[in-house]
């Protein structure tokens, strides 16, 4: 039997919540520079899906992979790991 592949998680800020269902999400991350091998950070925006409209502007989430929900969603929110104050 083969295993199955486990979904794609990643922790980011709540960016923009003005869409109905849809949240913005930055995820940022650190890259070592390949020449310099100094420490960069990156950032990227991620479209995620938000059934209840629960997250709000600051607020920290966790996303799970999900199936095409449109042309630019494929994150759903797994859980809101922090409120924003």
């Amino acid at each position: 039997m083969r295993e199955q592949a486990r979904h794609r998680t990643m922790i980011g800020i709540v960016k923009s919540d003005k869409m109905q269902k849809t949240i913005v999400v930055e995820v940022s991350r650190q890259v070592k520079h390949p020449v310099y091998k100094k420490y960069i950070h990156k950032k990227k925006r991620y479209m995620a899906h938000d059934e209840r409209a629960v997250c709000s502007i600051g607020d920290l989430v966790e996303l799970v992979e999900s199936r095409p929900l449109s042309h630019s969603k494929h994150w759903m929110v797994k859980r809101v790991v922090k409120k924003a104050d």
